[in-house]
């Protein structure tokens, strides 16, 4: 097992510890906060950081990361080398993978897909069945 839930509370939510190093992150070092074992995959490198939150039936996987004040619920999906950071929140049944990025305030919500090296910021909206994603080499998206 790469981590554990601790003792520490935040209403249904609990910190999360390494149980051993793995990427960037040393055994022992405190995570942020998820509702169940199921919101962060002992796989990979994947991880919450610092006051972020991942609850519901949402997941995070792969070497993705959520950091800072960011929220990940209901049933949305963050994986592959995706990061989910600032204040942004990804809800609903949205995804997130690839190399995206979501930051700021922004949100992704409902259907929404965020992918590839799409980048979503500031104070953006992807909601419904909208798919963000650069799929070839040619730049990065970018929705402000």
């Amino acid at each position: 097992m790469k981590y554990e839930m601790t003792d520490e509370r935040k209403g249904p939510l609990c910190r999360i510890r390494a149980k051993k190093s793995f990427a960037n992150i040393t055994a022992g070092d405190l995570g942020g906060w998820i509702e169940k074992a199921e919101n962060l995959s002992q796989d990979g490198n994947a991880w919450v950081f610092g006051d972020a939150e991942v609850s519901g039936f949402a997941r995070v996987s792969g070497n993705a990361r959520v950091y800072d004040n960011a929220r990940v619920f209901g049933f949305a999906r963050v994986s592959g080398d995706a990061w989910v950071s600032g204040f942004a929140r990804v809800c609903g049944d949205a995804l997130v993978y690839g190399n995206a990025r979501v930051s700021g305030f922004a949100r992704v919500s409902g259907d929404a897909r965020v992918c590839g090296n799409a980048r979503v910021s500031g104070d953006a909206e992807v909601f419904g069945d909208c798919e963000e994603s650069i799929e070839y080499d040619t730049g990065n998206a970018e929705v402000f």
